[in-house]
């Protein structure tokens, strides 16, 4: 049986690929309806929905639904980011966006965007431009300079500005992806 990930995954693969789709688990089903895919969680109704129109699909997702978390991180994989604000139904809109090349989307908690950062501060620190992390902000991406936490709320600098937002609260960031015999030749080079 497919887990709630899963089953979210092929939901947004078959509907980015314009193909019918019905699967289902014990808390979720993912059908076709009159050209719309569709994700219902038993317990709450539809909870995503998305056009089968085209290249690059829009997705709605329903703001109050338990598995809002788990859609944003698999959208997030196939770069898909929310867009503006909350509709007078509750749902979220989502577009793909491009990503930068040599990065990885991550759609976390803020604080794991922190750890990100603490973990590799020294490479950040080290550079004028850090390019390892970035965020988005009006519609483009951002190095990130600096993180900071306080009273709850994590600060980012970014080269034009400060953003603040909870701890608690999702972000989507990108990460530079490592090419891993760099990283062991650098290993090799310290010991």
């Amino acid at each position: 049986m497919l887990s709630n990930l899963e089953l979210i995954r092929e939901f947004v693969d078959k509907t980015i690929h314009n193909k019918d789709i019905l699967l289902s688990n014990s808390a979720l089903t993912a059908q076709t309806v009159y050209k719309t895919n569709q994700l219902t969680a038993k317990s709450q109704g539809v909870i995503a929905t998305s056009q089968l129109n085209g290249t690059f699909p829009e997705f709605l997702v329903q703001g109050k639904s338990s598995h809002w978390e788990t859609i944003n991180q698999a959208l997030a994989e196939y770069n898909y980011l929310l867009k503006g604000e909350i509709d007078n139904r509750g749902f979220y809109r989502y577009e793909h966006c491009e990503v930068p090349q040599g990065y990885q989307m991550h759609c976390t908690q803020s604080v794991l965007l922190w750890r990100a950062w603490w973990k590799n501060r020294k490479n950040v620190l080290r550079s004028d431009i850090p390019l390892y992390l970035l965020i988005q902000n009006r519609n483009s991406w951002y190095p990130i300079r600096d993180l900071t936490i306080s009273d709850g709320l994590l600060y980012i600098k970014t080269l034009g500005s400060e953003i603040a937002i909870h701890s608690e609260d999702l972000v989507i960031w990108l990460s530079k992806i490592e090419d891993n015999s760099e990283l062991k030749n650098t290993e090799l080079a310290e010991f």
